[in-house]
């Protein structure tokens, strides 16, 4: 059963994974189409796992989400036509217009350096804030100079509380573990939470072990 607080579970790169985390109740689960990453995944080879999970899972099937970095608008349409994605994660330093020309199946993710920025980014994304409600609003990462995202690194509570009390539906990420995340949402309170590295096999980006996604899960749904 999913929890009241929404768990994302990103960087899926095998089916295994894939159908370990929809059975744990995970809500959402999360492509990289970033190259650089090193939770790559073609777009071949998430829309073969896209389509396992519908053939198994019919309706049960989580929502799909595509992670791009500074990529095209075609691009990213065409991988989520092709892969049959519900919808699109920007997660690096894209532009209000280019989440308007993906008309309400994009949403931004943001890694602010300090409050400020982070206030500053809400006020100019909100006009693009998808009004579907099985995904976030904005998603709230830590900041790093070189890295976007799954960095294990953990955004402040006092910025996560700001911007929360700015967004109908925040999605937390950032260093989060099944150790860490039941503090974290308790603290904090957001619409959802999101990890990747928190749920591999050590050493092993992109391989997620089983054992921890349900423990993730089942530690969201304590808090």
């Amino acid at each position: 059963m999913a929890s009241a607080v929404k768990v994302k579970i990103c960087g899926i790169t095998r089916f295994e994974d894939a159908l370990a985390a929809s059975e744990a109740g995970a809500d959402l689960l999360g492509f990289n189409f970033y190259k650089k990453s090193p939770r790559y995944v073609t777009p071949e080879t998430a829309a073969s796992i896209c389509d396992g999970l519908r053939a198994q899972l019919g309706d049960g099937c989580p929502i799909l989400v595509g992670v791009f970095v500074n990529e095209v608008v075609g691009v990213i349409s065409a991988i989520t036509r092709k892969a049959g994605l519900n919808c699109a994660q920007l997660h690096g330093d894209e532009s209000e217009a280019m989440l308007k020309e993906l008309y309400g199946i994009g949403f931004k993710a943001i890694r602010p350096l300090n409050l400020a920025q982070a206030l500053d980014d809400v006020n100019y994304f909100r006009s693009q804030f998808p009004t579907d409600e099985r995904w976030p609003s904005l998603l709230l990462d830590a900041y790093h100079p070189n890295l976007y995202g799954g960095t294990g690194e953990q955004a402040s509570t006092e910025v996560a509380l700001a911007v929360k009390a700015q967004v109908p539906r925040l999605m937390l990420a950032g260093g989060l573990t099944p150790e860490n995340v039941t503090g974290r949402v308790q603290a904090v309170r957001p619409w959802g939470v999101d990890t990747a590295s928190g749920v591999e096999v050590e050493g092993q980006a992109g391989i997620k072990d089983a054992a921890k996604i349900y423990a993730f899960v089942e530690a969201v749904q304590q808090a």
